[in-house]
C-alpha cells in the first residue's frame, strides 16, 4: 500500500491551536426567540455588516438600503468621493423615505439633491441636513438643525464592499477586519463584479444557514459527486472575530489549499472534467477561462505530467488568455494563496470565498424576530474587461428554482433538516469538528462575547 502525501496542513503534527479541544454549543443561539430578539441591541447595533457594492451607487445621488430587524440604512454618495449613511426615517413623523419595493431585497435609486418625505414633503440634502419643511413657521423657530437632521450611521469601504455600523463608538473598519482584512487585500477584490446574485428567504436560523458553508468536512457526504475528483479533506482556523477555512494539500502543492484545486489520477483529464463540472451545476468558485483552459490539458501536456506542473500550466495558461482579453490578475504568492485558504468568514454574517480571478460570498441576516427564518443571498464574482461587466440585479430565487444548479440545493436542504433537528428534546447541542469546524465554534465564541450567553462548552 502507498504511503499517503504528507500534509502542509497535518493537524497532527502541529501544535495545538486556538478552540482545537473538542467543544459542544447548545441550541439556543438557533432556535430561541428570546435570543433573536436579544441580537439586535447586543449584535446587530454593534458590529459592522456588509451591505452592498461600491460600483452600485457610482454617481452622486445614487443610493441602496439595508435593512436589518426593525432598522432600516440609507447609504447615498453625497460627493464624487464620499459616502453617507442615515436611518432611513424622517424626522417629522417618522416615515420610511425611501421604501423598498415589494418582492425586493433593498432599494436602489437616484435622487438628485434631497430626499423627500412622501408623508408631508419634508427633504433631507444628500448630507443628512433638513433641506425643507412645509409651514415651517407653524414650529415657532422651535426647528433647528440639529433636532430635524437626519441621524448618522457610520458607513466605510473595504474589498470594493460598503460597510455599516450602527454604534456611534465603533472601532474603526479595518481595525475591526483584520487580520482578513491584510490577508484578503492581494486578491484586490475591489476589482471584481457581480456575475451573478440571488437571494431568498429561507426556513432556518441565520447562523444555520451560514454554517452549512463555512467548514468542507460537509464535502464527502452532501456532494458525493465530487469524489469522483479527489477528496475534500478541509481545515478551520480561528482568527480573532473572523475565521478561515481551505483544503489540505500535498507539499509542494500548497497553492491548492485555496480555491485552485487539481483532480485526482491523471491530473490532465480529472481537473478539465472537474472544471466544466463545476460550471455546468454550480456556476461558482470558477471562470469560463479557466474551464477553457483545463479543458486544453490533454492536448497540451504529456501523460504522466507530475501533478504541480499540470497545476502550474493550467494557470498560466489561463492567465494569459485572460490577459489577452484585457482581464490582469492581481499577483499573489501561491503561499500566500493557500495560507489564505478558499473563504474568511468576517463576523458576524458575511463569507468571501476568494481567488485572484473569481470570488462565492454568501451572507445572512434575521427574517423578523423567527428564529427559524432568514435572508440569505448568494453573490458570484469575477473580472471583466473594462465596458464588459454584466449587468446584474439581485433575483429573489425559490429554493427549488433550476437556477441554483444542482449542487446548492444539496447544501439548502441540509440548512432546513437542521433547523428542524435543533428542536428536538433529544438534540444535546452540536459538536463542531475540533480541527474541520473551527470556524462554527469561533463563531459562537465571539457571538458570545456580545450576546452574554451561548459560549461554546467542553465536551465531556
Amino acid at each position: 500500500m502507498s504511503k499517503p502525501a504528507e500534509s502542509t496542513s497535518d493537524h497532527q503534527a502541529t501544535p495545538p491551536e486556538e478552540l482545537s479541544e473538542p467543544l459542544t454549543i447548545g441550541a439556543e443561539a438557533y432556535i430561541s426567540e428570546e435570543y433573536a430578539r436579544a441580537e439586535r441591541d447586543k449584535l446587530w447595533g454593534k458590529v459592522w455588516q456588509q451591505v452592498g457594492r461600491v460600483e452600485e451607487i457610482p454617481e452622486v445621488g445614487n443610493y441602496i438600503t439595508y435593512d436589518i430587524l426593525e432598522d432600516s440604512i440609507v447609504v447615498v454618495r453625497a460627493a464624487p468621493d464620499r459616502l453617507r449613511a442615515f436611518y432611513n426615517v424622517c424626522a417629522h413623523r417618522g416615515r420610511r423615505l425611501v421604501d423598498c419595493p415589494a418582492g425586493a431585497k433593498n432599494a436602489c435609486g437616484q435622487t438628485n439633491k434631497a430626499f423627500v418625505c412622501g408623508f408631508h414633503g419634508w427633504a433631507f440634502d444628500l448630507d443628512g441636513e433638513c433641506a425643507h419643511v412645509p409651514d415651517k413657521d407653524s414650529w415657532k423657530r422651535s426647528l433647528t438643525p440639529e433636532n430635524t437632521r437626519l441621524v448618522d450611521v457610520k458607513v466605510d469601504t473595504w474589498g470594493g464592499w460598503i460597510w455599516i455600523n450602527m454604534d456611534p463608538a465603533c472601532k474603526p473598519l479595518r481595525e475591526y477586519l483584520e487580520p482578513a482584512a491584510s490577508v484578503l487585500d492581494p486578491f484586490e477584490l475591489q476589482n471584481q463584479r457581480y456575475r451573478w446574485r440571488r437571494w431568498l428567504i429561507f426556513d432556518c436560523n441565520w447562523k444555520v444557514a451560514l454554517e452549512a458553508f463555512n467548514e468542507i468536512y460537509h464535502v464527502r457526504k452532501t456532494h458525493p459527486e465530487f469524489m469522483q475528483f479527489g477528496d475534500y479533506p478541509g481545515w478551520a482556523k480561528a482568527q480573532g472575530l473572523h475565521s478561515n477555512i481551505g483544503y489540505d494539500a500535498p507539499k509542494g502543492m500548497e497553492e491548492t489549499m485555496g480555491k485552485n484545486r487539481l483532480g485526482t489520477g491523471d491530473a490532465r483529464k480529472s481537473t478539465a472534467e472537474m472544471q466544466a463540472y463545476i460550471w455546468k451545476h454550480v456556476n461558482t468558485n470558477t471562470t469560463k477561462t479557466l474551464v477553457d483552459a483545463a479543458a486544453r490539458l490533454v492536448d497540451e501536456l504529456p501523460e504522466g505530467t507530475p501533478a504541480p506542473q499540470v497545476l502550474k500550466h493550467w494557470l498560466d495558461s489561463a492567465q494569459r488568455e485572460d490577459a489577452a482579453r484585457g482581464v490582469i490578475w492581481p499577483v499573489v504568492d501561491p503561499m500566500h494563496v493557500g495560507k489564505s485558504g478558499t473563504a474568511w468568514q468576517i463576523f458576524p454574517n458575511f463569507q468571501i470565498g476568494h481567488a485572484v480571478h473569481n470570488a462565492l460570498c454568501y451572507s445572512a441576516r434575521p427574517y423578523g424576530y423567527d428564529p427559524n427564518k432568514c435572508i440569505f443571498e448568494v453573490a458570484v464574482y469575477g473580472l471583466f474587461p473594462k465596458g464588459e461587466e454584466p449587468k446584474t440585479e439581485w433575483l429573489l430565487t425559490h429554493k427549488d428554482d433550476p437556477a441554483w444548479g444542482s449542487v446548492l440545493p444539496q447544501d439548502f436542504s441540509n440548512m432546513a433538516a437542521v433547523q428542524q433537528g435543533m428542536k428536538a428534546r433529544g438534540f444535546q447541542g452540536t459538536k463542531p469538528n475540533p480541527y474541520r469546524e473551527r470556524s462554527t465554534a469561533n463563531l459562537h465564541r465571539n457571538l458570545a462575547q456580545y450576546m452574554g450567553t451561548g459560549a461554546p462548552r467542553p465536551l465531556k
